[in-house]
């Protein structure tokens, strides 16, 4: 049985002909009557998917710790506005704020919080979890209508749900795919006219076989752009958490999840998350045309070790009994666990500032951060 969106994607298609990878993607997502971020409760194990803030405590106060230090790093200024793009339930900025406040009071007296958020449904469980510091908090629909100032910002799997276009190389070109309707009416994929500019292809285009997927996103492109200059222009450290790869390459990597288990991407329209892996070295190379300072990228699991995930697990763990000892343990494996689909290794950590400075963990020379607090 096709779902809502289904039958009014295949309803577009009739119309207007053949949409493309992009199109669908935002469709999927974004649709005011049946988009997935509309009608479903993504997080947790009621959702489709756990992120790693509600994975542990642990990820977000590691996240805080990395704010202090971030903000030491750029001297202390006595007004901040700290963001985050795609907060979710608003779990990691509550787990962050909390650390920020036992570590540095100065610096969680100096902040000015704001949300960049679409979705009403998700910013009212915002609201909720953020409670204690609503005074502070103030939510905006794209990052452009964010107060001016230094800024430190969190986009954490936000990247990952920007639409992305397809391109298959055919006949020694690589043609936009797109999404049809076969002869039964069911929605399948299928090649478009246009072809991708050889400029925006990986340096080895030539070699790559046929079938080979070209993967390109320009609103990603143009939202770390923006998010560069100003930090360029008014100051600031932005760290971008997600997962992809970090030098560019070919292979299709939209992925439907629903209840847990990946999705035939065309099978659920509006009932499943639509997601891509992010091309890091394009974001990378988005912030240095802005000017940006750009730090080596790391791995998740070498981000959270290198500011003391151990430790802190360490700390969370004393006094407590053998099942909360185990699960803090299992936590610590999820987030930072090596080898192949791990997250600790899929995922991958970018790190941009305003200007030229050393951050910890990504400039090992620098001296530690303080360690997170024991309670």
């Amino acid at each position: 049985m096709p779902t809502p969106l289904a039958r009014k994607i295949k309803d577009l298609i009739v119309t207007d002909g053949p949409i493309s990878v992009a199109d669908f993607f935002s469709i999927c997502l974004a649709d005011p009557q049946y988009g997935y971020y509309q009608v479903r409760e993504p997080f947790g194990r009621s959702g489709d998917f756990v992120t790693a803030p509600e994975i542990s405590q642990l990820f977000g106060e590691i996240i805080g710790v990395f704010l202090v230090h971030a903000w030491q790093g750029h001297g202390a200024p006595d007004s901040v506005r700290l963001v985050e793009i795609g907060p979710g339930r608003g779990t990691l900025m509550a787990d962050a704020l909390r650390t920020i406040e036992r570590l540095s009071p100065d610096f969680y007296a100096s902040i000015g919080i704001s949300l960049v958020e679409t979705s009403e449904r998700l910013r009212q469980t915002q609201r909720q979890t953020l409670m204690r510091h609503k005074q502070r908090i103030d939510w905006h629909d794209d990052f452009a209508s964010v107060p001016s100032g230094f800024t430190l910002l969190i986009a954490n799997e936000f990247f990952d749900a920007i639409p992305i276009r397809q391109f298959v190389k055919c006949d020694g070109h690589f043609h936009e795919r797109v999404v049809a309707l076969n002869d039964a009416g069911e929605l399948i994929f299928g090649l478009g006219p246009l072809r991708l500019e050889a400029s925006l292809l990986p340096s080895d285009a030539e070699r790559a076989p046929p079938g080979a997927v070209a993967e390109v996103s320009p609103p990603r492109t143009a939202i770390m752009l923006s998010i560069a200059e100003r930090l360029r222009q008014q100051g600031g450290s932005a760290l971008i958490i997600d997962y992809g790869h970090t030098s560019s390459n070919f292979g299709d990597t939209l992925q439907a999840v629903r209840n847990h288990a990946f999705d035939p991407p065309l099978a659920h329209p509006g009932e499943a998350d639509l997601t891509s892996h992010v091309d890091f070295e394009a974001l990378a190379m988005a912030a240095l045309a802005a000017g940006a300072h750009v730090h080596r990228p790391l791995a998740q699991g070498d981000f959270l070790l290198g500011l003391g995930l151990l430790e802190r697990a360490g700390a969370l763990g004393a006094n407590k009994d053998s099942l909360t000892r185990a699960t803090i343990t299992e936590a610590v494996n999820r987030l930072a666990g090596e080898g192949p689909g791990s997250m600790g290794e899929l995922f991958k950590v970018l790190c941009i500032s305003g200007q030229p400075l050393a951050l910890l963990p990504f400039d090992p020379q620098v001296a530690p951060p303080p360690p997170p607090p024991a309670n």
